[in-house]
C-alpha cells in the first residue's frame, strides 16, 4: 500500500501547484487533497489523483472580509481537518492560500510533517501564509535564491510547473487566460485586436458578450484540461502563476505576463514584473490594443529559459520525508 500524501490546492494557482506535485507523485504514493468548497473547477482538476476533503475558504484574493468572519471560518475548517484527516497520513504539503491554514495547523498538532511551498510568482514580496506557515513548518521550498532573503532557512528547489500532457505545436493563435476570476478590463481590450484568431478562457468574467463580438474566436470560462489550449497557442498571454510558469517551461511558449491590480492577494507589479524576466517572456506595460499587439510580437522572438524541475524536486523531498517519519 502506497504512502497517504496530503496535498492543498486553495484554487487557482495554488491548485495548478498541487496538480504539478500529483503528476509526480502519480504512482509513487496515496493523495488527499484539501480543497475549499465549492470549487468545482480544482475538484475536477485534482479528483483524478486522489480523494479530496473539502474546506471553508477564509477569503478571496479580491474580496476583503471583516476578521470575525475570517476567524469563524478558520475555526470551522481547522474543526473539520481535525476530524477527517485520515490517521495514516505521513506528512501535507500546503501550496499556498489561506485554505491551506487549517489543515497545516491540523497536521502538526497530530504530529505529522508539513512542508511549506511559496509560490513562484512571488519574487518581490512574500505570501502571508508561507509566511505564517514558516514559523513551524519543517520545510519551506522555494523556487528562486531571490526569496531567501524572506525565508532564509528555505531549501531552493526550482520553479514549479506542471508537466506538459500535450506534444506542444504551433496552432496559430494566441491564448489569453487570466486565472480563475478572468480580468474584464484585459477582455475588453483584447476583442479590439487584429488577431485572426484568439482563444479567451474568461474565468469568471461571463464569456457571452465577447463571443458575440469576435465570433470566429474561442472563448470559455474554465477547462480543466488548459494544457490542450497551451500546447497549441503561439503565444500565451496570462497573469503570474502556475500558467505562466507551465506555458514557458513545459511546453516552450512565449509569454506575455499581465499584472491584475484588482487581485489584492496576488502579488505586486514588480512580483509581475520579475517573473516575466526569469521567463524571458515581455511584461505589459499598458493595456491599449496596439501596446497589447505589441508585447506580443516582441515575446514571440524570445527562446523560454531552462530551470530545475521543482516539481520533481518536491516529490522526491515528499517520498523522503514519507519514508524516514
Amino acid at each position: 500500500m502506497h504512502t497517504l500524501i496530503g496535498i492543498t490546492a486553495g484554487g487557482g494557482g495554488h491548485t495548478g501547484y498541487a496538480v504539478a506535485i500529483a503528476q509526480r507523485l502519480l504512482g509513487k504514493a496515496r493523495m488527499c487533497f484539501f480543497v475549499s468548497m465549492n470549487d468545482k473547477w480544482s475538484l475536477e482538476r485534482v479528483s483524478r489523483f486522489g480523494g479530496y476533503l473539502e474546506l471553508p475558504r477564509l477569503r478571496s484574493p479580491d474580496k476583503p472580509v471583516p476578521a470575525i468572519f475570517t476567524l469563524h471560518r478558520f475555526i470551522h475548517a481547522y474543526y473539520r481537518s481535525i476530524r477527517n484527516v485520515p490517521r495514516e497520513l505521513r506528512l501535507l504539503i500546503s501550496t499556498g492560500s489561506n485554505q491551506a491554514l487549517a489543515p497545516a495547523l491540523a497536521a502538526k498538532t497530530l504530529g505529522k510533517p508539513l512542508l511549506n511551498l511559496e509560490c513562484s510568482d512571488r519574487i518581490a514580496t512574500p505570501t502571508r501564509t508561507a509566511r505564517l506557515l514558516y514559523r513551524f513548518a519543517d520545510e519551506t521550498l522555494l523556487a528562486w535564491e531571490e526569496q531567501l532573503r524572506f525565508y532564509p532557512r528555505g531549501v531552493v528547489v526550482g520553479p514549479v510547473y506542471e508537466k506538459a500532457e500535450h506534444k506542444p505545436y504551433k496552432g496559430g493563435y494566441v491564448l489569453f487566460t487570466m486565472g480563475t476570476y478572468g480580468y474584464k478590463e484585459l477582455f475588453d481590450q483584447v476583442v479590439k485586436l487584429s488577431l485572426e484568431k484568439a482563444v479567451v478562457q474568461t474565468g469568471k468574467v461571463d464569456p457571452e458578450p465577447y463571443r458575440k463580438a469576435r465570433p470566429g474566436w474561442v472563448f470559455f470560462d474554465f477547462d480543466p484540461d488548459i494544457g490542450k489550449w497551451i500546447a497549441g497557442a503561439d503565444v500565451v498571454v496570462t497573469h503570474p502563476g502556475v500558467t505562466a510558469l507551465s506555458a514557458a517551461l513545459a511546453y516552450g511558449k512565449p509569454v506575455v505576463i499581465v499584472h491584475n491590480p484588482r487581485w489584492a492577494l496576488a502579488g505586486t507589479r514588480e512580483d509581475a514584473r520579475m517573473l516575466a524576466e526569469k521567463l524571458n517572456g515581455v511584461f505589459l506595460e499598458e493595456m491599449d490594443p496596439p501596446s497589447i499587439m505589441s508585447a506580443i510580437r516582441e515575446a514571440e522572438s524570445r527562446p523560454p529559459p531552462r530551470y530545475p524541475d521543482g516539481a520533481e524536486n518536491i516529490a522526491k523531498l515528499i517520498l523522503s520525508y514519507a519514508q524516514e517519519h
